[in-house]
């Protein structure tokens, strides 16, 4: 089953080191990519939203490689904010080097967490029917640091 490792860094200049050492270490250009929000958007018909297509291809991809949902949102929100990711998918050992390299360089940790639905005072909506202590779950991003995720799929 191949492996993945992705790392969130929220200095998008960083990624083109982490890539070089990932291919240094003996990873086929193949196996490394790095994935920034693109700059314009492409129009692909009169419905097209852009960079909503974009956000929700790359959130159906990291759940394809065993991201949760909330994860998935997680990254996603961090390329808003000017953030890149970058993977690598090879052995076991292989991946656990490129996680240490992704490491090196600050790769952000992403956290899920869990629990009942926020109480927020004052915010009704008419139409909508409370949900009380229904689960929800988000991805957050902890620290910089120690947080590439390995995936298998």
């Amino acid at each position: 089953m191949p492996k993945t490792v992705v790392g969130l860094f929220e200095n998008s200049g960083l990624v083109d080191d982490v890539v070089r050492e990932i291919e240094a270490l003996g990873f086929p250009r193949q196996e490394v990519r790095t994935v920034k929000e693109p700059i314009t958007f492409e129009v692909t018909g009169v419905m097209s939203f852009p960079r909503l297509d974009f956000e929700v291809d790359l959130g159906r991809e990291l759940t394809r490689i065993g991201a949760t949902k909330g994860e998935a949102q997680a990254y996603v929100d961090g390329l808003r904010r000017g953030g890149a990711l970058a993977f690598a998918t090879g052995s076991d050992e292989k991946v656990k080097a490129a996680a240490d390299v992704m490491s090196l360089y600050g790769a952000a940790q992403i956290e899920e967490v869990g629990g009942p639905e926020p109480q927020i005072p004052g915010v009704v909506h008419p139409n909508l029917t409370p949900m009380r202590d229904g689960p929800m779950v988000a991805g957050r991003i902890s620290q910089d640091g120690g947080g590439p995720r390995c995936f298998v799929w």
